[in-house]
């Protein structure tokens, strides 16, 4: 069940300097953070310079258009702050994705599988040389 707790942030009206509302050098990943997070997988890997930038790039990148991409559900609902329903909305329809902790509140039907003419032929001969 979804948790009780609402999370709201204000939307950023105004992009700060170069299409970004955040300054550059606020990063929710540190080149620190993905290198401890790499020897937590192994402690004998290190990353190539050229490499953590380019996933730290990646992660930039990443968050920015779940950011954007929320704000405008957002903005579609008519609201002035972001929810975790936002974020959460993007990330399951956009990237297969479920933030850990706060369930949907849409129920999903389970899709039972389609069984084929073949596939019951079978069953039905697995069942008949079981019974004997």
């Amino acid at each position: 069940m979804a948790n009780s707790t609402t999370t709201a942030i204000k939307i950023l009206t105004a992009p700060g300097p170069a299409g970004r509302s955040s300054p550059e050098g606020s990063q929710v990943l540190t080149k620190k953070k993905l290198q401890d997070l790499v020897r937590e997988i192994d402690p004998n890997e290190q990353l190539d310079e050229d490499v953590e930038e380019m996933l730290l790039q990646i992660a930039d990148d990443f968050i920015e258009s779940v950011v954007t991409a929320a704000c405008q559900l957002a903005r579609h609902r008519k609201s002035n702050t972001l929810e975790v329903k936002d974020v959460q909305l993007h990330l399951e329809r956009q990237w297969n994705m479920w933030i850990p902790g706060y369930g949907s509140d849409e129920i999903r039907p389970f899709k039972k599988a389609c069984t084929t003419e073949a596939h019951k032929q079978r069953m039905a001969l697995i069942r008949k040389t079981t019974k004997k």
